[in-house]
C-alpha cells in the first residue's frame, strides 16, 4: 500500500447533504457555527453563562463531528473491501488527552485557534481542561496507544479492544513525603470522545461448573453452568491517523448486570438486595489494576481480563458473520489478533471454547484456527513478573477454561515427549501448569503455545527471550520468534509536545519525518552547523523554562532552567532502581559537603512515577526521594548546585512537558530486564560548571 496516498474509496463516497458540510466544514466560520450549535444543543448553555468545561465540551464535540465523518467513511470502506483487520487486545490504552491530538491529526489546529480567538476564548485553556483518560499506567499502555495511532496513519484496518475503567489506577498525591492514592475520577464530567453502544453487548459467564454430555448427533459436548452472568457493553472511540482520512476503532467494554434491579426485593424492603447485583457486576470494570494482594483482588483482575477477552472475541465473530456467506472457519482470515502481554492470554482458551462449544468445530480444526489467529507480545524478562494464576482460583472462576487448558497442555506435552522422549525437565519447564508448590496456570506459556508469532519489543529483549526466558519454547519453534521494536509516535511527542523543535527540524529537512521517522537521520550533518546548534539549544532552554514554571507551581521547588535536568520518570519498582539513583544523589551531596569548592555540573534531579497500592517497598522509595529532596533543597551550602524534586501523578499530559526538557534520562534498570518503557529520552545534553 502506498503510505502517502489516502484510501481512494473514501474520496468517492457520497457526502452527506442538507447542511452537513457546514457541520463538518473546516473553515473558521463553519467551526465557529458548529461550536455555538454544540454549546447550545448539547451543553444547553449560551455563551454568557458557559463555563470553561462547557466550552471545552462544545469544542470537543465540534472536533468530534469532523472526526466522525472520517471514521464513518473509513468503516464503510473497510466493510466494502472485507479488509483483514488487526485486533489489538490490551488491558491498557494510555491514550493521553484527545483534543489537541485530534486537532493536529485533522490538520485544523490553525482554523480552530482562530475561531476560538474570534469568540474571545483561549484554546490552550480549553485544551488544558480535558481530563486524561484513566485507561493505562505505563509503557505497555502507551505502546498500545502509539500502535493505534500509527495503524490509522498507515491506513491499516484495526480495532483496539480493552476495558473502559470507570476509575484510573489512582490519582497520586504526596503527603509528608508519602504517596497517597485518591480516586482518578476521569469520567466525572463525561467523555465527549466516546460513543456508547448499548446494543453491542455480550453475556459473560463466571464461576459454576461444567457438565459433559452427548448431543443428538452423538458428539461429545460440554455445558458450562455458571454461578452468575454479567453483561459487557461496548463504548467506541475513534482513533484518527495523521494527515489521512482513516480513523480506526477503539472499543472498550464496561461491565453491567444482566438484570440491574430486583423489583421483588425492593418491594419487600430489601433495598440493598434490589441493587446488589448491579453493584457487584459493575465492580469488575471499576478500577484499572485493582490491588491484587488479597485473594478478592486476584479474582477481580482475572474477571476483568476474561470479560474483555470474551466480549472482544464474540464481537469479532459477530462482525465477521455479518458478511454474507462468512463462516467461523475463516475467522483467522478475517482477523489478526495481537495479545499485548499476558493480560489477554485467556483469549486463547476462550476462542477454543467459542469454536468448540458454541460453534461445534472439532478440536483439531479449532486449534488450527486459534494458532493462526493469535500473535503474542512479551513485555518482561523477569520470571516473577510473568502472570500465573493459582489453580483453585482459576477453577472457581473459569472452570470450562481450565478443562480446555488441560486438554491443550496434554496434547502439547505429548508432542514434546515425542520430540524429546527422555527430557522430563523440558516437559516440566514448558508445561502450561507449574507443578512446583501451589499449582498455577502459566499464562505466558499459554500465549506462546496458542500463537503463531512471538515477539519482544526491542532487539536485545527479543534475543534474550530466545536465549533465556523462553529458550525452551524457542528450541521447539524457532520460526515463531521475531522482534518488533517499540515505536513512539512523533505526532504527539514531537509535533504536539515540542512544536518549536518540530518547526526547527522541518525548516531544515522538510516534513517527511513526521510520518517516516528514519528521515531524522538527515539531521546528522547539521551537528556541525553552529547556527543550527544554537537554535536547538534555544528550543531546549525554552522547554526547560516551561517545565521549571510547572514544577514550581506543583511542588514549590524552584529550579534554574540553565541547569542540567537529570530525570527518571517511570513506574516505581525495585528493578527500575530509583533507589540506586537516590544513592548517587546522596553521594553527590556528601561530596559537595566535604569539598565546597568542588567543580560540578549544576543539576536538578527530577523523579516521577506511581507505586502500586500494595507495593510497600516502592512507596518507601518515593518517601526516600522526598526525604532526600527536603535535605538537599533546604541546605544553602549545596542547593545552588543541586536540587531534587518528585513530581506527583505522572501522566501523558505531564510527559508532554517533561520529555522536551530532559537533558539526561536515567535508564538504570537491571541489565537485560527493562524491555521497554515510556520514560523520558534525552534530546540533547548541556553542561556547565559551578563552584560551591
Amino acid at each position: 500500500m502506498n503510505r502517502e496516498a489516502p484510501i481512494s474509496s473514501i474520496a468517492k463516497l457520497v457526502e452527506p447533504q442538507d447542511g452537513a458540510s457546514v457541520r463538518t466544514g473546516n473553515s473558521v466560520e463553519a467551526i465557529k457555527r458548529d461550536f455555538i450549535d454544540n454549546l447550545y444543543y448539547i451543553q444547553a448553555r449560551f455563551r454568557e453563562v458557559a463555563g470553561v468545561n462547557d466550552n471545552y465540551h462544545a469544542l470537543a464535540y465540534t472536533v468530534r463531528d469532523r472526526l466522525l465523518k472520517n471514521w464513518i467513511k473509513s468503516a464503510q470502506t473497510f466493510k466494502n473491501r472485507a479488509a483483514r483487520t488487526v485486533c489489538y487486545l490490551s488491558a491498557e490504552f494510555m491514550l493521553g488527552p484527545h483534543l489537541a491530538a485530534n486537532l493536529l491529526n485533522l490538520g485544523i489546529a490553525p482554523q480552530v485557534r482562530q475561531a476560538m480567538q474570534e469568540l474571545d476564548l483561549d484554546v490552550d485553556r480549553l485544551i488544558a481542561e480535558e481530563e486524561e483518560p484513566g485507561l493505562g499506567n505505563g509503557g505497555l499502555g502507551r505502546l498500545a496507544a502509539c500502535y493505534m495511532e500509527s495503524l490509522a496513519t498507515l491506513q491499516i484496518p484495526a480495532i483496539g479492544y480493552g476495558i473502559r475503567y470507570e476509575f484510573g489506577i489512582f490519582r497520586q498525591e504526596i503527603r509528608d513525603g508519602w504517596q497517597v492514592e485518591r480516586s482518578d475520577k476521569w469520567l466525572r464530567f463525561g467523555n465527549p470522545w466516546e460513543i456508547p453502544r448499548p446494543t453491542i453487548a455480550f453475556n459473560v459467564k463466571l464461576g459454576g461448573r461444567t457438565e459433559a454430555y452427548t448431543d443428538e448427533q452423538g458428539r461429545y459436548r460440554v455445558r458450562w453452568i455458571p454461578d452468575r452472568e454479567v453483561r459487557g457493553v461496548a463504548y467506541d472511540t475513534p482513533i484518527l491517523g495523521f494527515g489521512v482520512g482513516t480513523a480506526n476503532l477503539l472499543r472498550l467494554w464496561t461491565a453491567e448486570a444482566v438484570e440491574s434491579f430486583d423489583f421483588h426485593a425492593f418491594n419487600v424492603g430489601d433495598y440493598w438486595g434490589a441493587v446488589n447485583e448491579k453493584i457487584r457486576s459493575e465492580t469488575i470494570t471499576k478500577v484499572l489494576y485493582p490491588n491484587d494482594e488479597p485473594a478478592a483482588g486476584k479474582t477481580l483482575r482475572l474477571a476483568q481480563q476474561y470479560l474483555f477477552c470474551t466480549c472482544s472475541l464474540q464481537d469479532m465473530i459477530r462482525i465477521h458473520r455479518q458478511v454474507p456467506g462468512a463462516d467461523v472457519r475463516t475467522f483467522h482470515e478475517k482477523y489478526a489478533v495481537q495479545l499485548n502481554d499476558t493480560h489477554p492470554a485467556i483469549a486463547v482458551a476462550e476462542l477454543m471454547r467459542l469454536l468448540v462449544d458454541d460453534h461445534l468445530l472439532g478440536w483439531d480444526e479449532a486449534w488450527a484456527i486459534t494458532q493462526r489467529t493469535f500473535g503474542y507480545t512479551n513485555h518482561t524478562l523477569m520470571p516473577e513478573a510473568l502472570e500465573t494464576w493459582p489453580l483453585p482460583l482459576f477453577k472457581s472462576l473459569l472452570p470450562r477454561h481450565l478443562e480446555i487448558i488441560y486438554e491443550i497442555n496434554q496434547r502439547f506435552l505429548d508432542e514434546v515427549h515425542k520430540r524429546h522422549p527422555h527430557d522430563d525437565g523440558l516437559v516440566s519447564r514448558v508445561s502450561l501448569i507449574d507443578e512446583h508448590g501451589q499449582k498455577r496456570v502459566r499464562m505466558a506459556n499459554l500465549a506462546c503455545v496458542g500463537s503463531h508469532s512471538i515477539n519482544g519489543v526491542a532487539r536485545l529483549h527479543s534475543e534474550l527471550l530466545k536465549s533465556s526466558l523462553l529458550c525452551d519454547l524457542h528450541a521447539l519453534w524457532p520460526e515463531r520468534f521475531r522482534n518488533v521494536t517499540n515505536g513512539v509516535t512523533p505526532r504527539r511527542f514531537l509535533l504536539l509536545a515540542n512544536p518549536s523543535l518540530s518547526d526547527l527540524i522541518s525548516k531544515h529537512i522538510g516534513t517527511g519525518w513526521i510520518r517516516h521517522s528514519e528521515e531524522l537521520n538527515r539531521l546528522e550533518p547539521l551537528a556541525e552547523d553552529a547556527a543550527f546548534r544554537k537554535s536547538w539549544r534555544e528550543v531546549k532552554r525554552a522547554n526547560k523554562a516551561r517545565l521549571a514554571e510547572y514544577l514550581k507551581a506543583e511542588t514549590g521547588v524552584e529550579v534554574n532552567p540553565d541547569w542540567l535536568f537529570d530525570m527518571q520518570f517511570k513506574r516505581m519498582h525495585e528493578y527500575k532502581r530509583q533507589h540506586l539513583n537516590v544513592l548517587y544523589i546522596v553521594t553527590h551531596y556528601l561530596r559537595l559537603k566535604r569539598d565546597p569548592k568542588l567543580k560540578t555540573v549544576p543539576r536538578v534531579f527530577l523523579f516521577g512515577g506511581k507505586a502500586a497500592p500494595g507495593y510497600f517497598m516502592a512507596k518507601r522509595i518515593i518517601k526516600l526521594i522526598n526525604s532526600v529532596a527536603r535535605v538537599v533543597n533546604g541546605d544553602s551550602e549545596v542547593n545552588q548546585c543541586m536540587r531534587v524534586a518528585f513530581l506527583p501523578n505522572f501522566s501523558v499530559k505531564q510527559s508532554q512537558l517533561i520529555y522536551p526538557a530532559a537533558d539526561v534520562s536515567e535508564q538504570i534498570s537491571l541489565a537485560g530486564k527493562e524491555a521497554s518503557g515510556r520514560s523520558a529520552k534525552p534530546s540533547d545534553r548541556r553542561t556547565s560548571s559551578c563552584s560551591g
